[in-house]
């Protein structure tokens, strides 16, 4: 493969190299939260700031640890996260934001995806649609460990996972309209709890690299609790998500 990065030692999106990250990473899409989660860290410093890719790395309980965003959405995210396994990192969690879909996940609740429909493109490119697209069991646990730890409202299952983010919220609207409807009514059905843009690529992108991923997200708000006339705040500070993302951290360092 050529190399980019013309002789750095970084690579050549994330703009960092071997030695700049730790083995566990937490994985905003906002490269604004960065700063937010590292402040989490002992010792934080920025270590790559690049396109949508801003890297910090600190200490966690004396273990090296890193937070790297990755854009909104599939190819941004794959390409984080496969430089980020070339310099080193092993262990990741995708921590952002999401829209509820069963009606009792609130706006300010938790979900903790186990698993995430594939309605995005860049997995297609990595394995056979029938390869199902599932987290990480280790991280997963410590995820929901942490969210019963911290005493929050958690739901763990099945995230959808999108392109468009305009698909899902007016779908009518657009010229396939009536196959996104038909679509979204059946991962419903099937007790889908959120929907995001992520976590399907990372799934399938790291059982390609024999890596771990989980995820977790802050509900912002539920459209399906709207239509049915229910309450439906909304919620837009992820700091309770990033918690839940340093707790599971937490966790799996003292489990090693």
């Amino acid at each position: 493969m050529t190399n980019y990065a013309k002789g750095t030692g970084k690579e050549y999106h994330i703009g960092v190299g071997p030695g700049d990250v730790g083995e566990y990473v937490i994985l905003p899409g906002d490269p604004k939260r960065c700063e937010k989660i590292a402040k989490y860290f002992d010792d934080p410093k920025l270590v790559g700031d690049n396109r949508e890719y801003v890297t910090y790395t600190g200490y966690i309980n004396g273990k090296k640890v890193s937070v790297t965003s990755t854009g909104i959405g599939g190819p941004s995210a794959s390409i984080a996260l496969e430089e980020l396994v070339k310099c080193g990192a092993k262990t990741f969690i995708r921590v952002g934001t999401c829209g509820g879909m069963q009606l009792d996940v609130k706006g300010g609740d938790v979900v903790v995806a186990t698993g995430a429909i594939r309605s995005e493109g860049t997995t297609k490119e990595y394995a056979p649609i029938e390869f199902p697209a599932v987290s990480d069991l280790d991280v997963t646990n410590a995820l929901i460990q942490a969210c019963k730890n911290l005493n929050v409202t958690y739901h763990p299952g099945v995230v959808h996972c999108k392109d468009s983010f305009y698909g899902q919220h007016r779908p009518e609207t657009l010229p396939n309209g009536q196959e996104l409807l038909r679509k979204w009514d059946a991962w419903l059905k099937l007790g889908a709890v959120a929907s995001e843009m992520e976590s399907a690529a990372l799934f399938i992108v790291a059982n390609y690299l024999k890596v771990k991923v989980g995820s977790c997200f802050l509900v912002v708000a539920n459209q399906e609790r709207a239509k049915a006339n229910l309450e439906n705040v909304q919620h837009h500070d992820t700091d309770l998500a990033i918690r839940v993302a340093i707790e599971a951290i937490k966790l799996l360092i003292e489990k090693e």
